[in-house]
């Protein structure tokens, strides 16, 4: 089992940014691909970022590239997402997820934190 916690959600202004974290606890850390997913009211769970183990290999929704950062920390099981120019689209819950694989779908991971309030005021 791996746990996940998410923090760093807030109230933002567009244009403005924020930086999530994602906690990891249980297994092995660095074996895992992680992901970001987000998903806004009465909307599906979108793909937003992922990374491999090693942090060698990135891929990201073309709606938040060369805005949005993903990295991680092996040695303090942690993963980020650095959000940058903000947009009112980007509002959601965002969440991190760990999987076997680097993967853009949501079947890919098997590890799912509880999600953290991104909410980005015009």
């Amino acid at each position: 089992q791996v746990q996940l916690v998410e923090s760093g959600g807030g109230l933002v202004q567009a244009g403005g940014s924020l930086r999530l974290s994602c906690a990891a606890s249980g297994r092995t850390f660095a074996a895992y691909a992680m992901g970001w997913f987000r998903q806004a009211p009465g909307k599906e769970r979108d793909f937003v970022a992922t990374i491999s183990w090693s942090g060698g290999r990135t891929e990201y929704a073309d709606s938040v590239k060369g805005r949005f950062t993903i990295s991680r920390d092996n040695a303090k099981n942690t993963v980020y997402l650095q959000m940058n120019s903000l947009k009112p689209d980007d509002t959601a819950v965002y969440y991190c997820a760990a999987g076997p694989t680097i993967y853009t779908g949501v079947l890919g991971y098997d590890y799912w934190g509880q999600g953290t309030q991104v909410t980005v005021s015009s």
